[in-house]
């Protein structure tokens, strides 16, 4: 029976699918991050935060690229932040809550920009760019999740 138990069992958030995942979003976020400093994304996300309720109040008192700048430094912060969870589980777990919030109010622009959705050739399309980020919101939950385990394992 006890060899049953560990063939069932889930297998460990350390594995090589877990950490391959936490670097694909580490990847990402450094990456689309390192691009907010350019003028084409801060113009590009413009209108993804102009149109959004909880973000658009920012383009009162900053510029385009300053609000591209704040955003892109957050991205690269949790990067790090997610890179350095592999040693230190609380920065990991904070890392995971914080990118798990990235992806969610990305997400939210699905609902709180204009035009985004349409329909071609009868089907509902939107910017694919954006839904990607389900995938990363998954990851970003594993990352809680293993990190808690891990903060509750050594209390």
């Amino acid at each position: 029976m006890n060899s049953l138990s560990k063939c069932t069992s889930a297998p460990p958030a350390t594995t090589l699918g877990y950490k391959l995942g936490v670097f694909g979003v580490v990847l990402v976020l450094l990456w689309i991050g390192i691009f907010k400093f350019t003028p084409t994304e801060a113009a590009a996300i413009e209108p993804l935060i102009k149109n959004h309720p909880l973000m658009g109040w920012a383009y009162n008192f900053l510029s385009v690229q300053t609000v591209s700048n704040l955003v892109g430094f957050s991205e690269i912060v949790v990067a790090i932040g997610l890179i350095y969870g592999f040693f230190n589980p609380r920065v990991g777990y904070f890392s995971g809550l914080a990118s798990s919030v990235i992806f969610i109010v990305t997400l939210s622009f699905l609902f709180t920009t204009p035009d985004t959705w349409k329909i071609v050739d009868g089907i509902p399309t939107t910017s694919f760019f954006l839904v990607k980020d389900i995938l990363f919101l998954a990851i970003a939950i594993m990352v809680v999740e293993h990190n808690k385990k891990l903060l509750v394992s050594q209390s």
